[in-house]
């Protein structure tokens, strides 16, 4: 088996702490090596009509080797750029965020909620200990914000704001004002004002619940703060992805692939509008790259500078095999460590929660996300201290409240597996 092939490699380097470039060569290779492998099943096709199944199981290793690398790529560049979050000088410095940094520390570690009660009622803070927690210190929340814009696909590309309100409502004009042109001295009449509606995004409850051991606690060394944080982001990275593009509102944020869907021809406000493949349960046999290029400009120009592609891995090695008419791969890698792959010149971002390719589903999304769909943070990641349910543990009810939806729906556009 070719270096390319071996994941144990790249393993082995993962667990010693390797650097993201040695990863990154390594990613490299494996792609120089699929593309002989994919190559030679080409023409084997065009030789045969069909491929030899020991080269189509090669190329299909190659790409499993491929994702996972990339994955394990990703894994180092996020654990490169995680904030130290242990220093207390810190860029706010204030003695309000030091007291509330050692107050929350003593809340963790001992139960002991006094410095905490005071802090908030004298900041006048919405909700109660008692009931729903105490809010983590600033620093805790803003590391946990920026991991989760790491980990988390939709938020990642997608508009993100915060609100102090469990509702955002925001404005847009249906139709804008009428405008004309008019000589350098003649009457300007009246114009129509435009016609406004109101987009509302309400805020969801998002919950993870860490458990740690007495001896943990009592640890002076443990970094609490940055505890937490490691322990919740995966938690609420998987139930946010998957919410962003399948939720259907209900306690939880409204994904792009819940709202109404309509041929790109017949598209309007209020509806995603997709390009068909033209096969009923694939995508078409001849020039399947061609619907690329469909769905690309089936997005208004001024959309598609800012364009990314989303899909799902599945789906990614699918379209990794394609090429255009001069014999040259759609999708190509990234150019280096933390950048994303390429597809027909725009970034493709992995999201695990999109369809496969199977019959009547979206398995590929195109658009400007970050003006198409919009997450809302409510400020305020809170967190209760539950020594009772599950002893010897102590358990840490964490909580944040988000929220989500399409604002711009001229910004997205699907490919439907359908005929």
């Amino acid at each position: 088996m070719t270096k390319t092939t071996n994941k144990s490699a790249l393993e082995v380097k993962s667990a010693g702490g390797a650097d993201v470039t040695g990863a990154f060569e390594d990613f490299m290779t494996s792609f120089e090596a699929f593309k002989q492998a994919n190559d030679e099943r080409l023409n084997e096709v065009e030789r045969r009509s069909a491929s030899d199944p020991v080269t189509a199981e090669k190329v299909e290793r190659i790409s499993a080797a491929i994702d996972e690398q990339k994955r394990m790529l990703d894994r180092l560049v996020l654990k490169k750029a995680r904030p130290a979050l242990g220093g207390r000088e810190g860029g706010l410095g204030a003695l309000e965020s030091l007291e509330h940094k050692e107050a929350f520390e003593s809340y963790i570690r001992t139960g002991d909620e006094r410095h905490l009660r005071g802090l908030e009622e004298k900041a006048m803070s919405y909700g109660s200990g008692q009931d729903g927690g105490y809010l983590v210190p600033e620093e805790t929340e803003a590391a946990i914000g920026k991991r989760l814009a790491a980990l988390s696909p939709i938020r990642s590309i997608a508009s993100v704001r915060q609100v102090s309100t469990a509702v955002l409502k925001k404005p847009f004009a249906i139709t804008g004002p009428a405008t004309g042109w008019v000589g350098e001295t003649a009457a300007r009449p009246e114009t129509a004002s435009s016609t406004l509606d109101e987009l509302s995004f309400p805020t969801a409850e998002l919950y993870a619940m860490p458990a740690a051991t007495a001896a943990l606690l009592e640890d002076s060394v443990v970094d609490l703060d940055s505890w937490i944080a490691g322990e919740i982001e995966t938690a609420f990275a998987e139930q946010e992805g998957a919410a962003f593009v399948n939720g259907d509102g209900a306690n939880k944020p409204r994904g792009f692939l819940d709202y109404p869907q309509v041929a790109d021809g017949s598209w309007n406000w209020g509806n995603v509008g997709y390009v068909a493949t033209g096969a009923a349960d694939d995508l078409p046999a001849t020039a399947p790259s061609d619907l690329l290029i469909d769905l690309v400009y089936a997005l208004k120009a001024g959309y598609r500078q800012n364009a990314s592609w989303l899909m799902n891995r599945k789906t990614q090695a699918s379209l990794r095999k394609l090429k255009d008419a001069d014999g040259n791969y759609l999708w190509q890698p990234p150019a280096t460590p933390g950048s994303r792959a390429m597809l027909a010149g725009f970034p493709v971002v992995e999201a695990e929660d999109m369809p496969d390719i199977t019959a009547d589903a979206t398995p590929i999304a195109f658009g400007d996300f970050g003006r198409g769909y919009l997450v809302v943070d409510r400020t305020g990641v809170r967190v209760l201290r539950d020594p009772y349910s599950a002893k010897p543990y102590v358990l840490f009810y964490t909580t944040k409240r988000v929220g989500g939806g399409i604002q711009n729906f001229e910004a997205i556009k699907l490919l439907k597996v359908a005929a």
